[in-house]
């Protein structure tokens, strides 16, 4: 990835700041600013260094770096008010464990009688090193949205969560099992490098989800939802 590529995403990052914009705080042309993104011309040093501070990156990152996302898979990145709600959770710890803890609440639901169940997850953090390093284990935690007050009635009867409205940042990928080791990984990126770019901080609090994957089908074609709490 060349500079004046990443610098197109990171001035995209930044509220969608333009040409004009951004060569108006670094003192240049607009022509300038194009042709630094065209790579026909490199910012002095001086510029660089201006570049680096005004985007919160490293000169290492803004070089060298890769932080293009594939347009086609990616939505932009949005800020969504997430609505109170409960539920319930299921954790896996394995090689493997996101089809397995998905599968155990989506068994949960056909027992409640849920049709069209709304299941989130999120990467389950309390593992050991022996666990991680040595037998290359990881954790997933699938929960089961419970929509209007409906009642709990299963044979292993696990507590019920509540969280309350919550904002979060959100990017949706577009057929994100095509390639689930990049695309959903870099998901999680590009939402933190908005967030350091704009001074957006997550929000750490044990009383909710931090951040959470949804996925669902929508005419036909697999989409995921990645959300950060802000």
């Amino acid at each position: 990835m060349s500079l004046g590529q990443n610098l197109q995403c990171l001035r995209k990052m930044r509220n969608k700041m333009t040409q004009e914009e951004l060569a108006a705080r670094l003192n240049v042309s607009r022509q300038t600013v194009s042709k630094w993104e065209l790579d026909v011309v490199f910012p002095e040093i001086d510029k660089i260094i201006d570049l680096c501070d005004l985007f919160s990156c490293t000169m290492d990152e803004l070089v060298r770096g890769d932080l293009h996302l594939n347009d086609d898979a990616y939505s932009d990145i949005r800020t969504e008010t997430v609505e109170a709600f409960d539920y319930i959770k299921y954790a896996v710890i394995s090689k493997e464990p996101e089809t397995d803890a998905i599968q155990h609440v989506s068994e949960w639901a056909k027992e409640l009688g849920i049709e069209n169940c709304e299941i989130i997850g999120w990467d389950y953090p309390f593992l050991s090193q022996e666990q991680i390093n040595v037998f290359h284990m990881h954790g997933y935690e699938a929960a089961l949205i419970l929509r209007d007050k409906i009642a709990v009635n299963l044979a292993e009867q696990p507590p019920i969560f509540h969280q309350e409205q919550q904002e979060y940042l959100a990017i949706t990928i577009k057929n994100p099992m095509s390639g689930p080791f990049c695309l959903i990984p870099n998901a999680y990126k590009a939402i933190m490098a908005h967030m350091k770019i704009n001074g957006i901080k997550d929000k750490r609090d044990k009383n909710i989800i931090e951040c959470f994957e949804r996925e669902y089908f929508k005419d036909g074609i697999d989409y995921m939802d990645v959300y950060i709490a802000i």
